[in-house]
């Protein structure tokens, strides 16, 4: 995974709340098995009709929003396990989801694959959504090592929880496998000293 540090970055709103994972990544479209390719998917039923000619009222359509950053309502990743709606929302290009619930499994998967879910108060998202409204091009900051999300043009900051192992996982670019091998030269030493000890 790539190091996730700070971003500073415009802001794509989807102020819908109840966004399941079959929303974010339809199941007709999970018959890969690497995680390349799934960003062309990503609310593929809200994105396209059925003749497959994109919906110009979309907000990924539209040519007005763009960034790193997905502002999303309430309870965003709900329904179905599928690991496969944190690959899309990355491989698109997403760097980090906002909002003010994210469904467990959603956000472990999200952590697991270097997108940061960063949860804030309603009355944050709130204040998020009308500073996009009022400007399409809003730098939105998120400082991962700080903890802090903050909209540029008003300084209004945020400051969000994140478990401190994944935080660590993500600041380094860790998988969990990524993890342990970093931890090899103690692992040796330990070894080394046990075996010594019984010598």
């Amino acid at each position: 995974m790539q190091p996730f540090t700070h971003i500073a970055s415009p802001a794509v709103p989807l102020p819908i709340e109840d966004v399941d994972t079959d929303q974010i990544i339809p199941a007709r479209f999970l018959k890969a098995t690497t995680r390349d390719g799934f960003g062309d998917n990503l609310f593929r039923d809200w994105r396209y009709d059925q003749e497959g000619r994109a919906k110009a009222d979309f907000v990924l359509n539209t040519g007005v929003y763009n960034g790193q950053i997905l502002v999303a309502g309430r309870n965003f990743g709900c329904g179905s396990s599928r690991e496969h709606a944190a690959w899309a929302i990355y491989d698109y290009g997403f760097k980090a989801v906002v909002s003010s619930f994210f469904a467990d499994i959603f956000k472990g998967n999200a952590l697991n694959n270097g997108l940061l879910p960063v949860q804030v108060s309603p009355e944050y998202l709130h204040s998020l959504f009308a500073a996009i409204e009022a400007d399409p091009g809003a730098r939105i900051s998120i400082d991962l090592a700080e903890q802090q999300i903050r909209i540029e043009a008003t300084g209004e900051a945020y400051r969000f929880d994140i478990d401190p192992y994944k935080k660590m996982c993500l600041l380094n670019g860790y998988d969990d496998i990524d993890y342990l091998l970093s931890l090899r030269p103690q692992i040796e030493a330990f070894e080394q000293a046990r075996t010594a000890a019984f010598i």
